[in-house]
């Protein structure tokens, strides 16, 4: 395969969302849009190839029946989710199960360990990331006791911030933020509180107590990372993290640059700007919004432009 393949996103309506998304250029479906899922082979939703031969095929498909796009890599199914939300108000506070946890107590499901970019905030705007229990018992005894200021560790955030969340960690996305999303192909969410917010039909939200206890890490530990960066011709290359589960790094592409597509896959979102993308003598017009997959065995490429790019690869 020696051209990007291009995706068509799904949206989620989710009671927190709004129209940021729209600023992407995207048609959203409602005016309370939550999230993009950019890539995504998971049977809650699936994105769609829009271009060149496989277009109309979803991420699954191609996972399953050209398996050769991704070095064939080993897996009953495509590793990643990357996503982009729009916290137009305050999300759950949640945590997630790991690996094993959800493959016995959540049918084979994935754990989720993710990680956060901020994409835009307003000022002001915070994410809860972690907690203050030192036990079990005392994380238990907190949140059965509504104890939630004394619980929860409030962080201040700003643009261009990053975050690495793995499961376990107790954590929501505060109003007023929007961020990229790249995460283990899991949709499990295990709610602790919500607020007592009630949605149309007046109905306040499952929560999952008894699972949240079960799966928090206690005491909070801070997974810290330590971005670094390199210049590549026009492009400035920051490394957020790489762990067991996925690396991500953001492009900042500021003129012309050739790259080489070395890794099984890559995964590629554009957050700003525009530019193109130049292989064999095609040129691959991208901006804001776009999210094209540079299949195994690519090769070298040239990108030009003013852009910043999400990537991640496994």
């Amino acid at each position: 395969m020696s051209e990007p393949l291009f995706f068509n996103p799904v949206f989620k309506d989710r009671i927190w969302g709004g129209t940021a998304l729209r600023s992407f250029g995207y048609e959203i479906p409602s005016e309370s849009t939550g999230e993009c899922w950019a890539f995504s082979a998971h049977p809650h939703g699936q994105s769609v190839v829009k271009n060149g031969p496989l277009a109309g095929k979803n991420l699954e498909q191609l996972w399953e029946n050209h398996r050769e796009l991704f070095g064939n890599m080993e897996g009953d199914r495509f590793p990643l989710l990357t996503k982009i939300l729009d916290a137009n108000q305050d999300l759950s506070v949640q945590v997630h199960p790991n690996d094993d946890y959800a493959k016995v107590h959540e049918n084979g499901e994935l754990g989720k360990t993710e990680c956060w970019y901020i994409i835009d905030c307003q000022d002001g705007a915070e994410i809860i990331f972690g907690h203050h229990a030192r036990t079990k018992d005392e994380l238990a005894a907190m949140i059965a006791e509504n104890r939630w200021d004394e619980l929860l560790n409030k962080v201040p955030v700003k643009k261009g911030d990053f975050f690495f969340v793995p499961s376990g960690t107790i954590h929501a996305i505060g109003e007023g933020i929007i961020i990229l999303e790249t995460q283990q192909n899991s949709d499990t969410t295990y709610r602790v509180y919500d607020y007592d917010r009630r949605d149309a039909e007046g109905n306040t939200r499952e929560l999952h107590i008894e699972q949240s206890i079960n799966v928090t890490t206690v005491p909070h530990q801070l997974a810290a990372t330590s971005p670094s960066v390199e210049q590549q011709g026009d492009i400035e290359i920051t490394s957020f993290v790489e762990c067991d589960y996925f690396t991500v790094e953001k492009w900042s592409l500021d003129g012309k640059a050739t790259k080489e597509q070395n890794q099984a896959f890559l995964l590629c979102s554009v957050i700003e700007g525009d530019g193109s993308l130049t292989k064999s003598g095609e040129e691959y017009a991208f901006q804001k919004g776009d999210h094209f997959l540079l299949p195994n065995k690519f090769g070298a490429f040239e990108l030009k432009g003013k852009a910043e790019l999400i990537v991640s690869f496994i």
